[in-house]
């Protein structure tokens, strides 16, 4: 039956990519998508469409949703929270302040601050696993969280600080922070992708000892796991998935918190199959977003970061109030 699901999740994914690539101001025919390219037509309007401007956003919109799906997964198992998302661990709030710090440095364009984001979030991860861990026993689900939140809350601060001072750097800074795969091109995928590429291969490796730490910590140690090492793995995992991911395409909210509840209701709590489904369904999630923005306000269009906002307010509250909603730390 698995199997079967994550077959099914790769022919949605597949679906979405299609989509993603035919549909916008100009909608284009499956069949001139796929001419466009593999077989493309240089004087034709459609490769120019196709190649230029949609296959690089899908397949930057495809890395994302693996990435934050599978890292949403890793988030609410390593915390036990099934309200956790990739930013609890401060991702966000470090690449956003290193994308200030960048831009007050003169980064150039979008593949400058890219380095910034990734170094922030990095960093900020880091200094919360230090934090959690403490002088022994290693992190637990409520210090990670708890660390998470501070280190968010003492950089978000940094961060309107230094914009509410410098108008310049708040106009370059908006571009970035709503979360969108608009404006990226082919260089921003090729700069993330082997990041994300080993972040998927760490999540998969965590992925029996994260099924062990899911019974406890003592349970997991009696199981002959070393619970610092799946943590520092899952830690890693994250910082690799959700911080290219941020750093590409600034935060996107909810992705992470949704996709794994879904995920779990195709494949159960089996980390081994739960993660590569909650990547799966997060790439299908997220270019099924960024379609929609292009279709809601055509010939405009509407960010991916506030269409998966419009949906992932009004799932958040249903967690919070639904019994399969309440924290067990």
């Amino acid at each position: 039956m698995r199997p079967l699901v994550l077959l099914g999740l790769g022919a949605a994914t597949a679906l979405s990519v299609v989509l993603s690539l035919a549909i916008g101001a100009q909608w284009l025919h499956p069949g001139g998508v796929w001419q466009a390219v593999i077989d493309p037509d240089p004087t034709a309007q459609a490769t120019a469409i196709v190649r230029e401007l949609r296959l690089p956003r899908t397949v930057l919109g495809l890395l994302i949703g693996l990435a934050l799906g599978a890292a949403g997964a890793l988030m609410q198992g390593h915390t036990r929270n099934p309200l956790a998302d990739p930013g609890l661990l401060g991702i966000s709030a470090g690449a956003s302040f290193a994308v200030v710090i960048g831009i007050q440095l003169g980064a150039g364009g979008l593949t400058g601050y890219i380095w910034f984001a990734f170094a922030g979030a990095l960093a900020a991860s880091v200094a919360v696993f230090g934090i959690a861990a403490g002088r022994r026993g290693g992190p637990t689900p409520v210090t990670l969280a708890l660390a998470g939140m501070a280190i968010s809350a003492l950089l978000g601060s940094f961060t309107q600080s230094i914009l509410l001072a410098d108008q310049a750097s708040l106009n370059v800074f908006r571009f970035w922070i709503v979360g969108s795969l608009s404006g990226r091109d082919a260089e921003v995928a090729a700069q993330v992708a082997p990041f994300i590429a080993a972040g998927l291969l760490l999540a998969l490796a965590n992925a029996p000892a994260l099924n062990a730490l899911g019974l406890g910590e003592d349970v997991a140690r009696a199981l002959g796991q070393r619970v610092f090492a799946a943590r520092a793995v899952g830690v890693a995992a994250i910082v690799l998935l959700a911080g290219a991911a941020t750093a590409a395409c600034g935060p996107i909210g909810f992705l992470g918190l949704m996709v794994p509840h879904i995920a779990r209701s195709l494949v159960g709590p089996d980390h081994r199959w739960l993660i590569p489904a909650s990547a799966l369904a997060g790439a299908t999630l997220l270019l099924l977003a960024d379609v929609l923005g292009r279709i809601v306000v055509s010939p405009g269009e509407l960010q991916t970061g506030i269409v998966l906002a419009a949906a992932g307010a009004p799932f958040f509250i249903y967690l919070v109030r639904s019994r399969r909603g309440v924290v067990k730390l």
